[in-house]
């Protein structure tokens, strides 16, 4: 079970409450909405039916799987890859690498292990989502890699999470539609703006480093505007997904709470004063995310 813990801290789990709770609402959406989205042709795309004989609790499974498996993979690597700056960083250098906890082969191993199990799961799902699986793997693995060269790697693990509610609703209808693309932009740049948020705390450590962050390159205030500006930019995708989605009174409540969450996080984060950066980060984020997922689909089945 100690293993089991180190792992399970290794890739921090409990980071999963980002990115899951939007999958969910693309897998309901498709599920309630079996047609309604997809091409003018009242029948379902071939792609759809190829797994078809599945029920979708099954199918539901092997979207939480390949949840868990791409997001496994992509913080064992980053882990991986990192570990020289983790142990030298004095806020990360009690991370399971650095301390011994876990061999840097071990974390490599794990990350093979999870890219396998996540292309064997889509197998069972459809081919557009096995054919794409490379796809998804190279930008959630791609994105350790960014933060030696680009102060843009704040998008590109936003693009990684924003995979979500795109991948669940290609896994129940093999095609792609307007508005989970809404629902992964708003993925996109919520989790871009938080992610530079996040950064705030390391940026003395990455300019000594040479590395690349956006409050590195621009400073912590000029950083948080940029944060505001793509969280606005989040805010206007779920304004867009309800309007092109026309929901219900529910779906507006979630609304609400999600922008307000995004506005709160703001309020209590200064340019010098960061003592509340974790709790920007991980509760008003994860309230967000998962009081948004609820009223979603709630207004999926009880449209008021």
């Amino acid at each position: 079970m100690t293993k089991v813990r180190s792992y399970l801290s290794l890739i921090k789990f409990s980071h999963t409450i980002f990115a899951m709770p939007f999958a969910l609402i693309g897998f309901f959406l498709a599920i309630t909405h079996p047609w309604q989205y997809l091409s003018d042709s009242k029948e379902p795309s071939s792609w759809s039916v190829h797994y078809e004989p599945f029920p979708l609790i099954i199918k539901f499974i092997l979207v939480i799987l390949c949840m868990v498996f791409a997001r496994s993979a992509a913080m064992a690597f980053n882990r991986y890859l990192d570990r020289r700056w983790d142990a030298l960083n004095p806020r990360t250098a009690i991370r399971e690498i650095p301390k011994g906890i876990i061999t840097p082969k071990n974390a490599l191993l794990f990350t093979i292990a999870n890219c396998i199990l996540f292309i064997t799961t889509t197998w069972f799902i459809n081919r557009i989502c096995f054919y794409l699986s490379p796809v998804a793997l190279a930008v959630v693995l791609g994105y350790s890699y960014t933060k030696r060269f680009t102060p843009l790697c704040h998008l590109i693990l936003g693009l990684g999470l924003s995979l979500a509610p795109i991948g669940a609703y290609l896994a129940v209808t093999g095609v792609f539609h307007w508005l989970p693309i809404l629902f992964s932009l708003a993925v996109l740049f919520w989790v871009s703006g938080f992610d530079i948020i996040y950064a705030l705390q390391d940026v003395e450590f990455d300019q000594s480093q040479n590395l690349y962050s956006i409050p590195a390159w621009l400073g912590k205030e000029k950083a948080l505007r940029v944060s505001e500006v793509l969280h606005l930019l989040s805010a206007g995708s779920v304004v867009a997904a309800g309007k092109l989605g026309q929901f219900g009174v529910l779906y507006w409540i979630g609304v609400l709470v999600f922008i307000g969450c995004l506005v709160y996080q703001h309020s209590i984060v200064k340019p010098n004063d960061l003592r509340r950066v974790n709790i920007a980060f991980m509760t008003t984020n994860g309230i967000a995310s998962v009081v948004f997922a609820v009223f979603v689909i709630a207004d999926l089945f009880i449209p008021l």
